[in-house]
């Protein structure tokens, strides 16, 4: 019986196992679960899973294996989306597990890319295991099959920056999309970025790279690295520059004075090394250096007072008197009187007793002296009053004579008088006076130095005729939308801007530029001439603008750093970067008397109210085209011709004066008048004549109406110093025609120029200039560059601080170039840069050439 019911089950196992294997053989058809599960569990277990299939990827267009193993199992199959996986698409094997002693049976079936693509549902393509035992059947887990993939283009690519040192770097980058999704690590300078080794660097925050506090070990190239199974993608490379801005050490003391004796200058200075500024960083503000003015007392050599009175004489026969070296003492490293402070003699005359005593039958040769020097002093007294009385007389007699004549040439020539000076004459209680007024020939006409124009976004420029000064006003220094009326105007009033000590000239006009409320968004370029022979070692050059109240303030030193203007100082003229509205002036304190500045000598001449005779004016004035054109001015409204070309005198700070002479006058054809052949000015004069005309005239007679032409020499020279000579040639004639003098300029009608027209550079090239060198590359920071090569080697610290310093760079180009007009300058220094690049730095594809045509 029990061998019965065993037969029958096993019979029964073969049947439902053979079915099951039909069904699977036969085709796509699926078997019953419910048969499946209708299986008696009666004794042992339900198969259980050794190896369940995984999550799977196809990598391109390999496919996957997924693989199952359970015991104890009779049968295992796949089941993929729903569907039973046809049989033979099955590797089955089987094996017994040494230790349990039980059989275990392992399938594997293979996925391709086709059959994932070619499957469409709500879901992800999976796959399951189905156990079959005596007992029953056990399901595994659900394996998930996906195509893997990772795109090219990263989502956001990390950007540069520039940080100051213990700042916050935040570097974001955001993968390509992929399957599955890309795992992301940071390459600083193609080495990997580890968090776990730096505390301060925090790589797992949504793939951004976050370092708390910049340190300068921290400037690199960091680089966003994605990966997965597919493939690995790299971002574009971001440029971290950490810097650090420039701090000034402190002062150091004043150094000594420049000078022995007399006016000198003391300096102290300071380093932006406190700290430097390093990777870019700014540099400091202000003024490295700064300048006094001190006196350094000159020695005093001491001088001995009077001897004493001498003592009474001793009972050796000696009496002795003293002198101190008091009248004054040595001071200030001066020179000790020489000689003896103390003085013994005899005074008996060497005849004195072994007591002591004098001897009384001998007259006391010393009484006999006394006498004779009594009486000869009495006479020498006399003569001397006597030749006193003479000389004062005289003296009196003369001045008496010179003053009458001095009044004579004064009303016959008022000419004849320095420029502030005119004669005014007045008759006071029937007795004629003279008095000298303070305005003279050279108060000049108002002339408006003065021009204006409305300038929008396209910029333009402002000139002032003949004066040697002009404004800039840079394309984009004003909105798209915007436009200003601006104006620039010389001042003609007397300048309060030099100091109260003298120690300053002014070495060019007083600029206003407006209106005071402009807003620029680049500075402007302003061109002043000025009269100095440009040298750090002999001048201390300033720029000063007016304050609301009148004043003015010093803004900067030309040698010394700053970042609130810009001065950039030629032979004659400087070239001003401003971005404030005011009224400005340079000025000049000299630091040495080999300190120089330039006269420009010019003579004029015409006939006077007598058709015999003839005046000849020489003006000696600050060489700028402002200056002379004011005495172009004066000349002109009285009738005036220039005889003879401007030349160039150079006149030193050394506190001598100037001497005008007239030479070679034909004496047979022309008399000059009295006291007129030699003129002298004070040094200064001449020094503080503030752009104002120093002048002298020579008064001429021609002996007969015949004379027509006249020639002579007129020689300015300073003492002990340099000499120019003016050769005259000119017809005196009535009917000669008035000439204009060859010094005006073409364009001395232009006062304003807008848009395009007004600048050397075309604006495609400027802004493919500025584009090109305002970016920060590998290649550095080629502005600076570019400032080398144009000449500007100081002070760039000025054009870190603007939008675009090539912009700045090209504005002071600009202005210093606008007579010429040349490009050739800008067009050789971009080929050098050119050159150095293509040297120095290898090309990449993404490179581009740049090529500037002209």
């Amino acid at each position: 019986m029990g061998s019965t019911v065993k037969g029958r089950r096993r019979f029964l196992e073969i049947i439902l196992a053979l079915a099951l294997c039909g069904t699977l053989v036969s085709g796509r058809g699926t078997v019953s679960e419910a048969l499946a599960d209708s299986l008696s569990s009666v004794g042992g277990t339900l198969p259980h899973f050794l190896q369940e299939p995984e999550d799977a990827y196809i990598i391109k267009n390999n496919p996957i294996k997924l693989r199952c193993r359970a015991t104890p199992a009779l049968q295992i199959f796949f089941k993929c989306n729903g569907e039973w996986v046809h049989q033979n698409q099955h590797t089955s094997q089987e094996y017994m597990d040494q230790n349990t002693g039980l059989k275990i049976r392992e399938v594997t079936i293979n996925v391709t890319r086709q059959q994932v693509e070619d499957f469409h549902g709500p879901e992800d393509y999976w796959c399951l295991c189905v156990a079959w035992s005596h007992l029953g059947t056990s399901k595994s887990r659900k394996a998930t099959v996906r195509i893997a993939y990772l795109r090219k283009n990263f989502e956001q690519d990390p950007q540069g920056n520039e940080v100051p040192i213990k700042g916050m770097i935040v570097l974001h980058c955001r993968p390509p999309e992929g399957v599955p999704m890309a795992e992301v690590e940071w390459l600083k300078n193609e080495e990997l970025v580890s968090s776990l080794e730096d505390d301060n660097i925090d790589t797992r925050a949504d793939h951004n790279l976050i370092i708390s506090e910049a340190r300068l070990s921290d400037s690199g190239n960091y680089t966003c690295l994605a990966s997965n199974v597919v493939a690995k993608r790299r971002s574009a490379t971001a440029t971290v520059v950490v810097f650090v801005n420039g701090g000034w050490s402190l002062w150091t003391e004043w150094s000594p004075c420049s000078v022995n004796c007399g006016r000198g200058v003391q300096k102290r200075s300071r380093t932006c090394t406190n700290p430097a500024p390093l990777n870019g960083g700014a540099f400091c503000e202000g003024m490295s250096v700064q300048k006094i003015t001190c006196n350094a007392l000159c020695p005093v050599d001491g001088v001995w007072e009077e001897w004493s009175e001498w003592t009474m004489c001793s009972a050796q026969c000696e009496r002795q008197r003293w002198r101190e070296c008091n009248a004054p003492p040595p001071r200030h490293r001066g020179k000790m009187c020489e000689g003896e402070g103390q003085s013994t003699e005899n005074c008996t005359g060497g005849l004195c007793t072994q007591n002591g005593k004098l001897m009384h039958d001998v007259k006391p040769q010393s009484m006999e002296n006394s006498t004779d020097v009594a009486l000869y002093s009495g006479l020498s007294a006399g003569v001397i009053a006597v030749v006193v009385i003479i000389v004062a007389i005289t003296l009196y007699r003369k001045s008496q004579s010179v003053a009458d004549r001095a009044e004579y040439h004064v009303k016959a020539h008022p000419e004849t008088l320095p420029a502030n000076l005119h004669p005014n004459y007045s008759t006071v209680e029937g007795k004629k006076t003279t008095m000298i007024a303070p305005n003279g020939i050279h108060t000049l006409m108002k002339t408006q130095f003065k021009t204006s124009a409305v300038f929008g976004h396209l910029g333009g420029r402002l000139v002032i005729p003949n004066a040697g000064v002009s404004l800039l006003v840079p394309h984009g220094a004003t909105a798209d939308d915007t436009s200003w009326e601006m104006y620039m105007l010389i001042n003609q009033e007397e300048s309060s801007a030099q100091s109260e000590e003298r120690c300053e000239i002014l070495l060019g006009p007083e600029i206003t530029y407006g209106p005071p409320g402009l807003n620029l968004s680049y500075p402007v370029a302003m061109t002043i001439a000025h009269c100095a022979e440009v040298s750090a070692e002999n001048w201390n050059i300033k720029l000063k603008r007016q304050t609301k109240d009148n004043k003015w303030e010093e803004i900067m030193s030309v040698d010394d750093e700053s970042t609130s203007c810009y001065c950039l100082m030629d032979s004659h003229s400087c070239h001003l970067l401003l971005d404030q509205p005011g009224c400005y002036v340079l000025v000049g304190e000299p630091i040495t008397d080999a300190a120089i500045k330039r006269l420009r000598i010019a003579v004029f001449g015409s006939m006077e109210a007598s058709s015999m005779d003839y005046s000849l004016r020489v003006h000696c004035v600050d060489d700028t085209p402002h200056a002379f054109q004011r005495v172009v001015t004066a000349e002109t409204s009285r009738g005036g011709q220039l005889l003879e070309e401007p030349k160039m005198l150079f006149f030193k700070g050394n506190c001598l004066s100037l001497q005008v002479s007239i030479q070679d006058i034909p004496q047979f054809l022309w008399s000059i008048k009295p006291f007129t052949t030699c003129q002298e000015f004070s040094f200064t004069q001449v020094w503080y004549s503030n752009q104002q005309p120093v002048h002298c005239a020579f008064s001429l007679q021609r002996h007969s109406t015949s004379t027509t032409q006249l020639s002579c020499k007129i020689s300015v020279r300073q003492v002990k110093g340099h000499e120019q000579i003016l050769q005259v040639y000119t017809s005196v004639g009535e009917s000669e025609k008035e000439t204009v003098p060859f010094f005006m300029q073409a364009d001395c009608t232009v006062t304003s120029q807008t848009g395009a027209k007004a600048f050397k550079i075309p604006l495609s090239i400027r802004q493919r200039i500025c584009t090109t060198f305002d970016t920060a590359n590998a290649k550095g920071k080629d502005w600076q560059l570019l400032a080398q090569k144009l000449h500007i080697q100081r002070n760039l610290s000025y054009f870190t601080k603007q939008k675009s310093p090539s912009a700045v760079i090209l504005s002071l180009w600009e202005a210093r170039h606008q007579d010429s007009g040349d490009l050739d300058s800008l067009a050789s220094a971009l080929e050098e840069i050119g050159k150095i690049h293509c040297k120095s730095l290898p090309q990449s594809p993404d490179d581009k050439e740049t090529d500037f045509t002209f």
